[in-house]
């Protein structure tokens, strides 16, 4: 029997555990994208206590919790203390067994605390005085810990009316060890069914662009003028969170219908006019993303805040999601040959919340592949409720089997956490488990030299190279 998490974790053979040891452990890590705070990094923040990190916006923990049948008030209530909390999340968390979440916390304590105790009820104390007397040293700031993390580049997920007074701050006093670069979220831009879309279009994108907003091509120049912004900032890459993905062309006079009755609040967009107005959006971006060498990431396939009265009392982005099942392939492809027959087509990363959707996206990728740079067309990492032992195998397989692995792009932590960085280490871990079978199955040679060099760039090189970082 194995022992707990040792030096060997995850890694099932000598070939294994040469290629992380030697190679994927040294690398740095870039986070391409990530919900962080950049106030927290300006700030360089410290955190009172182990609840604060661990407990304050974490979902996957939330639902855990919920799971384990822990009342609200000990998740994100207000009527109980920072040490109530910390005490229920430590007896949940034993019978979470195969959840990541108990690999990933305890990676953590491992990695910032120097802590190889379990957690459960009976530890919960010794370990959260450890924890908060650790938070205290001087390098666990908020900067300190990126810079222990050995982290290199930062992507922010920024909307696009922020003024960017962080990244500026950031940037002006230089003390932070990594490179921290807004990337561009424009999702309420976007969301035109939304019923707040037209006071943002108004108060928040039109100001920020200087500008009154009443067509579509109002909406275009606004967006141009700060994309324009974020690029002097050194944005690199967009994200766009999709309910699902389809292609809906519309001629300029139906657009201006549907952004003017809209804007004008003189009724709400029927869904064929949603599709328009956003394939439209979408054309308009993906061409602006390419001019700058951007790279243009979609996410869809979510089922978001499926519990109404908890999304009533706490809001979005609280844990009640799901996985959809739409049937996206036809409107993606669509939409990315319409960037390509124009010359429009920028570099672009696909993450479906669907596993089922692998195959398709494996497919997909090698039909518009292009000489800009290796693997123009990505499959995103293994997201969100993806993002377990399994789901990263699986993601890995399916690149393997369908694309060219060797150029993909690794891991990001799509966290709100400073502490979520050990992510990247259990990707690496599974990753050279991954190659490892392979060469010790025979079915690839062993090359370590050569593997060595794949684990390095799929670690950190090909999302240097990708995004251009070495050349901010």
């Amino acid at each position: 029997m194995k022992a707990f998490m040792d030096e060997d974790f995850l890694l099932q053979t000598e070939t294994a555990k040469k290629l992380y040891h030697e190679h994927a452990a040294k690398m740095p890590i870039i986070d391409y994208h990530c919900h962080i705070s950049p106030q927290e990094i300006a700030e360089d923040h410290r955190f009172g206590d182990i609840t604060e990190v661990w407990l304050g916006g974490d979902h996957y923990k939330w639902r855990m919790m919920r799971s384990n049948g822990v009342p609200e008030k000990y998740i994100t209530g207000t009527a109980s203390t920072a040490r109530e909390k910390f005490q229920k999340f430590a007896e949940s968390l034993p019978r979470a067994i195969g959840n990541p979440l108990y690999h990933w916390t305890h990676l953590e304590l491992k990695r910032y605390f120097g802590c190889d105790k379990t957690l459960n009820g009976d530890t919960a104390e010794e370990i959260w005085n450890l924890c908060n007397e650790k938070l205290q040293q001087p390098d666990m700031s908020v900067q300190g810990i990126i810079r222990k993390s050995n982290v290199k580049v930062i992507c922010t997920t920024d909307d696009p009316a922020d003024d960017l007074r962080w990244h500026k701050r950031i940037r002006e006093e230089g003390k932070c060890s990594a490179l921290v670069l807004p990337a561009m979220r424009p999702d309420k831009a976007m969301r035109i069914e939304k019923p707040e879309w037209e006071n943002y279009m108004k108060y928040e994108l039109g100001q920020a662009a200087g500008m009154e907003i009443s067509t579509m091509q109002d909406i275009r120049d606004a967006l141009s003028k700060r994309i324009d912004y974020f690029a002097s900032m050194g944005c690199k890459a967009s994200d766009h969170a999709l309910e699902y993905c389809f292609y809906n062309p519309a001629e300029e006079y139906e657009l201006d219908d549907i952004v003017g009755r809209v804007i004008n609040g003189k009724g709400a967009p029927s869904r064929d006019e949603i599709e328009k107005y956003k394939t439209a959006l979408l054309l308009f971006l993906g061409k602006e993303y390419a001019r700058r060498g951007w790279a243009m990431q979609i996410h869809y396939s979510a089922l978001r805040d499926n519990n109404s009265n908890m999304y009533d009392r706490l809001g979005p982005d609280t844990g009640f999601d799901c996985i959809a099942t739409y049937n996206c392939g036809e409107g993606l492809v669509h939409l990315m040959d319409a960037l390509e027959r124009n010359g429009h087509l920028p570099k672009f990363i696909i993450y479906s919340l669907n596993p089922a959707d692998n195959a398709m996206i494996g497919t997909i990728l090698g039909s518009f592949q292009g000489p800009e740079v290796p693997g123009k067309i990505q499959q995103g990492a293994a997201w969100w409720f993806n993002d377990t032992k399994l789901g990263m195998e699986a993601q890995l397989a399916n690149v393997g089997n369908l694309s060219v692995l060797g150029n993909a792009l690794g891991m990001l932590t799509d966290s709100r956490s400073f502490l979520s960085y050990t992510r990247h280490e259990y990707y690496r871990r599974i990753l050279c488990n991954f190659l490892g079978n392979l060469v010790e199955n025979g079915e690839y040679p062993a090359d370590m030299e050569f593997l060595g060099q794949i684990v390095e760039d799929i670690s950190y090189n090909n999302a240097d190279r990708y995004f251009g970082f070495g050349k901010e």
